[in-house]
């Protein structure tokens, strides 16, 4: 899961937030199923998350928000190492706006799995629509 997926389901005013909770709660209910996330999600979350309250959340409540998320994950939520260094890009990434999304892709790549997003225009990724 992306920075966005995260955002959207961690927060009820968000735009997006009753698809993606429906999207999780799909996922929790499907036999086998996983839900990934690694370092620059989790950070990325806590980051938007204060910026987006312009500071009425601090960092601290917005890291003890996605621990109650993962939390009532359970056994569908998996943690991905993240050992790839900021050296390797894809030819599609060709703006900063892009470096996160292009990052995260090929982490997922090498795991075989899938990058659920938000975002239109990230190849391979899987689109919530």
């Amino acid at each position: 899961m992306d920075v966005n997926i995260l955002v959207a389901w961690g927060w009820r005013d968000h735009a997006n937030h009753s698809r993606v909770a429906h999207w999780i709660a799909e996922r929790k209910a499907t036999s086998g199923a996983k839900l990934f996330t690694s370092p620059i999600p989790e950070i990325g979350f806590v980051r938007v998350s204060v910026q987006r309250s312009s500071g009425r959340v601090p960092v601290q409540q917005a890291a003890e928000v996605l621990r109650g998320m993962l939390k009532s994950l359970g056994p569908v939520h998996q943690f991905l190492t993240d050992d790839f260094g900021g050296t390797q890009w894809p030819d599609w990434c060709g703006s900063a706006a892009r470096a996160t999304d292009a990052h995260l892709l090929l982490l997922v790549k090498h795991h075989a799995i899938s990058l659920a997003t938000l975002d239109q225009g990230i190849p391979g990724a899987k689109l919530l629509t």
